[in-house]
């Protein structure tokens, strides 16, 4: 196992700006880093984000938000900085696909510019998207990927291998401390109820007596992570002294669309029904993370369990939804 960084054995506090910081993954993260010490500027533009992710975080005399573009020039100290700052699902980023692919390369090139004023560390939450509609199972670290370059998935894809390539360059040619993490399907309270994404697609669809959309036959597979999991790979990728390479996280255990649809409809004692749709182009058909690298790094072992993971983020959703739209679930 890799030696721990300076930072784990600093004494005083440490210091991180965390971009997108209003989103579902990124007020985790916030919340993680403050329970850990930390004194933390979470910054987003709010094209996706919801302060209201931010309600305990804002309590901490330790946190301040600061409303900003990640793609305009940023300059604060830190040790470290976690960007988290782009539109995750589909349905959000195909709505403006310049935002989002300006989003990643042009946040990344601000933040690179900040780092070797700063010199301070860049973790970057890259995507189990870079490797596309892979031809390879499960994805490893070492797969170029299968994208469309011209594709409607496009403007997020190859928008997040680009900022890759950047901060790839920026470690080779100005030695720039730049970590990828290439994040694989996570799910967990604070989703957007709106966002698209399959599993609060399906939860929300199941307490509103609505249809399940369920693409194609429901065959292609998914491999989800709670989001407490990925939060606690991030933190100990963070830790390392070093993490030369992108390095997959999330949780490996996989599973059809048809077969999570089923579990949700039974978690939320829903009478949904399943409704089959055309598979939407260039929709990956397996999704699944080897992990071998982060495990052999830091010892990373995904902990909770789907069903206990659904519980918990249907708990959370249902207490999000407005009065009245949930309907009364079969007996």
């Amino acid at each position: 196992m890799a030696a721990e960084s300076p930072f784990a054995r600093a004494r005083s506090r440490r210091s991180a700006i965390v971009t997108g910081a209003a989103g579902f993954v990124g007020s985790h993260l916030v919340d993680r880093l403050l329970a850990e010490g930390f004194d933390v500027v979470g910054t987003d533009n709010l094209m996706t984000g919801d302060l209201a992710n931010l309600e305990a975080a804002g309590r901490d005399p330790h946190f301040r938000f600061h409303r900003h573009d990640v793609r305009e020039p940023l300059d604060l100290p830190a040790d470290v900085v976690f960007n988290f700052a782009c539109p995750a699902s589909p349905a959000h980023y195909q709505l403006d696909p310049h935002a989002t692919l300006t989003t990643s390369v042009l946040g990344a090139l601000r933040l690179v510019e900040m780092a070797r004023k700063r010199e301070c560390m860049l973790v970057h939450a890259s995507t189990s998207e870079v490797y596309g509609d892979a031809a390879v199972h499960p994805q490893t670290e070492s797969y170029w990927g299968n994208v469309n370059p011209t594709g409607m998935r496009a403007c997020y894809d190859e928008g997040k291998r680009c900022a890759e390539t950047l901060l790839t360059d920026a470690r080779r040619v100005w030695g720039i401390d730049a970590r990828l993490v290439r994040i694989f399907n996570t799910y967990g309270p604070r989703m957007a109820l709106n966002d698209g994404r399959v599993v609060s697609n399906f939860i929300v669809q199941a307490l509103e007596g609505e249809p399940l959309t369920v693409f194609g036959d429901g065959a292609q597979t998914r491999s989800f992570c709670f989001v407490d999991d990925l939060v606690e790979g991030i933190w100990r990728l963070f830790q390392l002294e070093d993490v030369p390479d992108p390095v997959n996280l999330g949780n490996p255990s996989e599973l059809s669309v048809a077969e999570l649809a089923r579990r949700v409809l039974e978690l939320t004692g829903s009478s949904s029904r399943i409704d089959h749709r055309p598979m939407p182009p260039d929709d990956p058909r397996n999704r699944r993370p080897d992990i071998s690298r982060v495990r052999a790094l830091c010892d990373f072992e995904p902990r909770v369990e789907l069903t206990e993971g659904l519980k918990r983020t249907i708990q959370d959703i249902r207490a999000r939804m407005p009065r009245g739209t949930e309907v009364r679930a079969r007996p």
